[in-house]
């Protein structure tokens, strides 16, 4: 009996997939397999395996460093892992020991831009079988569980931007933690939001994105290009539960991976240093089910003039995403570069308001029928963890339904609306998701306390680093 069997980590569909996959590989066309799972920041880690070793992957899964768990986005190490003390409060991972990766047969692909080479979505385990707590796809199906048999529904709309790569930068004196950004070029000039023009001008890479993205059976619904230079939006279907998040690591990745390929450079920073740039969100549409029927919709009798055009579960939801906005944040906008978005008079945030098809809000509610109705939270940057900017959310709604919070009236003018401001800076998100407790109990409060120590490390280490505005302000009059 192999590791996966004796701990029971897979259910029927999983097992029946797995024999597919066997299946599939016994019968040729594959070469190798990638295992992935997606790391504290949302970026997929993992190992490639021949087809020779598979049987084993799908018996035992695979041994994976469980020092990939204390480190930044640059690769440095935050957390001690060769002291007396228990890394990370876990002493699992004393000694940078092996934790096992465990793959989900359900998720399996073929990538299309890589002949041969299969792909499957991991999930995290220690060597006794039980679940690692920093594993942020355990840490979504654990929020999912939360919701009394309701299923949580989203989906998303994502910008990012797409360069011509004129320099990769991978000389020797390029190297570092982290290196050199790449040299890059623009694809067309921007500043016209939704044109025609401009989208034929970014059509020859982008239909071979489409075509990647579409043989890789993620449901695709739109490309768009946006205001800024070289930016564009991509928006998915809806998916319940796991789908978006899992949907939303392989895009990301796929994207990045198929534009290097043909001389691109796809980037989901939020906001590039590079001249007339335009800052990227993630706009994530929300709403919940019960027994497959949407429950945002408002019966009859039960719609106020004053209130949210939702039922009372959707307007205590509403509620929550507002009153742990400033704490979500940490999740929803995760770099320092982010932080840059949120301002005034512009189609980003700046303070937890809720509106009726109102783009300056944060929340936007829209539909108008059942199975339309749902909440458009505008606050995200595509460079979040898609597991926890999910879970942050469905928790803080789940919060404001367990409370029966009151979301206030709609926000007419959401730059001027009295209401709390949403953080200015990483820092001040971090103390937000500190502070508050309730957010904890239902994410966990160990791994709040681990996900805010790495991210207050990445903090002090750019407090550090000498600035390219602290150059031309001091070092001439100086």
């Amino acid at each position: 009996m192999g590791f996966i069997e004796r701990h029971g980590l897979w259910n029927a569909e999983q097992t029946a997939a797995a024999r597919e996959i066997q299946e599939r590989a016994e019968s040729g066309g594959m070469t190798v397999v990638r295992l992935v799972f997606a790391d504290q920041h949302g970026l997929l880690r993992g190992k490639t395996v021949t087809m020779g070793e598979l049987p084993n992957v799908l018996r035992d899964g695979t041994g994976i460093a469980s020092s990939l768990l204390a480190k930044d986005t640059s690769g440095r190490t935050v957390f001690p892992l060769f002291t007396k003390e228990t890394p990370l409060g876990l002493p699992e991972l004393r000694g940078a020991a092996d934790m096992v990766m465990v793959p989900d047969p359900t998720t399996f692909r073929m990538l299309p831009w890589s002949p041969g080479t299969g792909w499957l979505l991991c999930d995290l385990r220690f060597t006794t079988g039980a679940p690692v707590p920093l594993c942020t796809r355990g840490l979504l199906r654990s929020v999912l569980d939360q919701a009394d048999g309701l299923t949580y529904r989203t989906g998303l709309e994502v910008e990012f931007h797409l360069f011509r790569l004129d320099d990769p930068r991978l000389g020797p004196g390029d190297q570092g933690q982290p290196g050199a950004a790449p040299e890059v070029g623009m694809l067309n000039h921007g500043y016209q939001y939704l044109s025609e023009l401009r989208y034929d001008e970014l059509d020859p890479i982008l239909d071979v994105l489409r075509a990647n993205i579409e043989g890789l059976g993620l449901p695709l619904r739109s490309l768009e290009v946006e205001f800024g230079p070289s930016q564009v939006e991509l928006t998915l279907q809806p998916a319940d539960g796991l789908g978006t998040a899992d949907a939303m690591v392989l895009l990301r990745s796929a994207v990045k991976q198929v534009a290097a390929r043909h001389g691109h450079h796809a980037t989901f920073m939020c906001r590039p240093h590079l001249p007339g740039v335009f800052s990227s969100g993630w706009h994530l549409h929300q709403s919940m089910l019960r027994d497959g029927v949407a429950i945002f919709a408002p019966e009859n009798g039960e719609l106020t003039a004053s209130g949210p055009p939702l039922s009372p579960y959707g307007t205590a939801f509403l509620g929550g995403l507002l009153r742990h906005a400033r704490a979500t944040s940490a999740f929803s906008t995760p770099t320092l570069n982010g932080f840059k978005r949120f301002r005034s008079l512009s189609f980003a945030p700046d303070r937890a308001v809720w509106g009726r098809d109102n783009r300056g809000a944060m929340v936007r509610v829209l539909g108008d029928g059942p199975s339309s109705t749902r909440l458009e939270n505008r606050i995200g940057e595509p460079a979040a963890n898609p597991y926890l900017y999910l879970a942050s959310q469905l928790a803080a709604g789940l919060e404001g339904v367990a409370g029966g919070l009151e979301p206030g009236p709609a926000a007419d003018e959401p730059y001027a609306a009295r209401a709390e401001p949403l953080p200015r800076s990483l820092g001040e998100a971090l103390d937000a998701l500190e502070s508050d407790r309730m957010l904890a109990d239902r994410l966990g409060k160990d791994f709040v306390a681990y996900y805010t120590s790495m991210k207050r490390a990445e903090i002090t280490r750019f407090s550090q680093e000498v600035t390219d505005w602290e150059q031309r302000e001091y070092f001439r009059v100086f």
